[in-house]
């Protein structure tokens, strides 16, 4: 990463939020995953619709998009954006147990929305977490990631699969 500056420091090395203006208006994605493990007994819980706080799966899918459509309420120096498609989907898996997480956001504007696809992936497994911590506290996230973009002068991205 030799000779790449950070943008949102100015000359002094203070923080600002980076100026848009000159970019063109681009259509502009990105999609990010994670994963919560969870004991099997936990994601039988989830799978048979039995945990007591509810619908595990629908409020996170919820949660997930709503709070990308706050990212910049909640990351200091984030663009607010007029988000034009956010999806929020799960996965099961016995092995290794647990739900894997992915979002996918959509925008026409200035600058990308990497942080509000890891945003919905990130709330929507805390909200998995929330709704079952009863059931089980030792839930772990990993693999938090963004997975591609395209739009905006960088050009598109796509990470390795996971092996």
């Amino acid at each position: 990463m030799s000779g790449t500056t950070l943008t949102h420091l100015d000359e002094k090395g203070e923080a600002r939020m980076v100026d848009v203006s000159d970019k063109d208006i681009t259509a502009r994605m990105a999609a990010a995953e994670g994963f919560v493990a969870m004991a099997p007994a936990t994601l039988a819980l989830l799978r048979e619709g039995q945990a007591k706080k509810g619908d595990v799966l629908a409020t996170a899918r919820i949660a997930g998009i709503m709070a990308s459509k706050r990212t910049h309420e909640l990351i200091p120096l984030c663009h607010p954006l007029a988000l034009s498609k956010v999806t929020v989907g799960f996965e099961t898996s016995d092995d290794p147990t647990g739900v894997h997480v992915t979002a996918e956001v959509k925008v026409t504007g200035r600058t990308g929305v990497e942080m509000e696809a890891l945003t919905a992936v990130s709330v929507a497994c805390l909200t998995i977490y929330d709704m079952l911590k009863a059931a089980d506290r030792t839930m772990a996230f990993s693999g938090i990631r963004l997975v591609e973009k395209s739009g905006g002068r960088s050009g598109d991205f796509r990470a390795e699969p996971r092996s």
